[in-house]
């Protein structure tokens, strides 16, 4: 046996559809692209999205933004806010931050941030701490109780 004479199992071979070569060949004409509409023409290119014709869901879907069910409203109070508006020796509680106007909602995640300086031991209760925020709140005495 020589290398010209391998050839291929009978049928593992096949030949590629030749297309547009005319009616008697069983592929002329249209060129087993059927008749008409965009798909049988030349550089046809389905955009994404595209449900043929109807409707598509991106486009049926509002337009206003999306809030996901397990997102958290978080309230920021900086401790300066604190320090302007309690005295000295206060346990601070939602409900307190709430009837100074601090937060909007009693309901929401409060956050205490180290924006500005504070001069008064305070007890402040809340669901988190910046690092900033807690270090300056301990260094003066008062304590940070975390929800």
């Amino acid at each position: 046996m020589k290398l010209h004479q391998i050839k291929p199992s009978l049928g593992m071979k096949k030949y590629s559809k030749r297309v547009g070569r005319g009616d008697a060949s069983g592929h002329g004409a249209t060129s087993t692209r059927g008749n008409k509409g965009h798909r049988s023409r030349k550089g046809f290119h389905r955009v994404g999205g595209f449900e043929g014709g109807q409707m598509p869901l991106i486009r049926k879907l509002p337009k206003r933004g999306f809030i996901h069910k397990r997102s958290i409203d978080i309230s920021i109070v900086n401790i300066y806010q604190l320090n302007e508006k309690f005295s000295e020796g206060v346990e601070i509680t939602p409900d307190l931050l709430l009837k100074h106007n601090l937060i909007d909602n009693i309901n929401t995640h409060i956050k205490i941030l180290g924006k500005g300086n504070i001069n008064k031991k305070l007890n402040i209760q809340a669901h988190s701490f910046s690092s900033k925020a807690k270090n300056k709140i301990e260094n003066i005495g008062g304590k940070t109780i975390i929800l």
